[in-house]
C-alpha cells in the first residue's frame, strides 16, 4: 500500500507529459498506412506563375509517385527477410557518413586549395603526357566573313580580308556591322565541325577545302557569299596543341592536387584526434 502515492504520481508524471506534448498542426493532404504527407512537403514544389491547371496536375503527379514509393516500402519491410534490411539499413548509414564526410572534406578542400595553374607546369604536365592528347577531331585556325552579294564594296572587302594586316582587321571591325555574320580572331583553335554547324554552306562534302593549311575558300549560296582564309591545320591523331588543352590540363592539376590535399587532411585529422584522445583503439 505504501507504493500507491508513487504509483499516482508517476501517472501524473505522465500524463502530464502527454498533455503539455506539442501537436503536430501539420495539414496532411495524403496518407499511406502510417504515413503522411503534408502540406509542407509541396511548398516549393509549384514555381510562381504557374497556372492553375499545370500546378494541379504537378501535385497529383508528385502526390502519386509519394504514395507509390511509400506503398514499395511498406511493402518491402513486410516481405524482404530481417537479415536483408539489416543489409540494406547499413548501406544506408554508410552513404550517409559517405555524405557528411564528402561535404566536410570538400569545405576543407576548397579553403586550402590553389587553383592557379602556372603555364610551366602546365607545359610540364603536357610534355610528360603528348600521348594523352591525340586529337579524334580535325581543328583548324580561320576567319571568316557572310556578306550580302550585293554589298558595297565587295572587292575593296574582299582585298582587305585577304591581306589582313593590322589596318585592314581594324577596318573590317569598324564596318562589321553591315556582314551577316562573322568571325575575325584566327589565333585560336576551333574543331571544323563548330564551324561546319556555324556556317551554313559548309558541308562534311566540302569541309576537305578546310582542311588546306593557307587556303582561301570562297563560295555562294541564296543567303550571300561567304569568305574564309585557313591559316592552320591540325588533322585527327596529330598531338593537341597546349593552348587548345590547356583548360582541361588545368583541370587535371587542380584535382591531382584537390586528391592530394583530401589525404593529407585525412592524415592530420586522424592525428589530431589521437593527439587530443578523441580517438583510441583499444588492444
Amino acid at each position: 500500500m505504501r507504493l500507491k502515492p508513487f504509483i499516482i504520481l508517476l501517472f501524473i508524471i505522465v500524463t502530464s507529459c502527454d498533455f503539455f506534448k506539442k501537436a503536430d498542426e501539420r495539414i496532411p493532404i495524403a496518407r499511406v498506412n502510417d504515413a503522411y504527407l503534408y502540406q509542407d512537403d509541396i511548398k516549393d514544389l509549384v514555381s510562381e506563375g504557374t497556372s492553375i491547371q499545370d500546378s494541379t496536375l504537378l501535385v497529383q503527379n508528385f502526390i502519386n509517385k509519394w504514395a507509390t514509393q511509400q506503398l514499395l516500402l511498406d511493402g518491402a519491410l513486410l516481405n524482404l527477410s530481417e537479415t536483408k534490411q539489416h543489409a540494406f539499413n547499413k548501406l544506408v548509414n554508410q552513404y550517409k557518413n559517405d555524405l557528411y564526410a564528402k561535404a566536410y572534406l570538400d569545405a576543407l578542400v576548397r579553403r586550402s586549395i590553389d587553383t592557379i595553374v602556372n603555364l610551366q607546369e602546365a607545359e610540364d604536365y603536357y610534355n610528360n603526357n603528348k600521348e594523352a592528347f591525340k586529337l579524334n577531331e580535325e581543328l583548324i585556325k580561320f576567319r571568316y566573313i557572310h556578306v550580302d552579294e550585293n554589298i558595297i564594296d565587295f572587292k575593296t572587302i574582299e582585298k582587305k580580308f585577304k591581306v589582313f594586316n593590322k589596318k585592314d582587321k581594324k577596318e573590317l571591325d569598324s564596318i562589321a556591322i553591315q556582314f551577316k555574320s562573322y568571325s575575325l580572331n584566327d589565333s585560336i583553335w576551333i574543331k571544323v565541325n563548330q564551324a561546319i554547324d556555324k556556317i551554313p554552306v559548309l558541308t562534311t562534302e566540302n569541309k576537305n577545302q578546310l582542311l588546306k593549311k593557307s587556303n582561301f575558300v570562297q563560295l555562294k549560296d541564296s543567303l550571300g557569299v561567304y569568305l574564309m582564309q585557313i591559316n592552320d591545320v591540325l588533322l585527327r591523331n596529330d598531338t593537341a596543341p597546349l593552348e587548345y588543352v590547356k583548360p582541361t590540363i588545368n583541370q587535371i592539376v587542380i584535382n591531382k592536387r584537390k586528391l592530394e590535399l583530401i589525404r593529407k587532411l585525412e592524415k592530420d585529422i586522424t592525428k589530431d584526434a589521437i593527439k587530443n584522445k578523441q580517438f583510441e583503439i583499444y588492444n
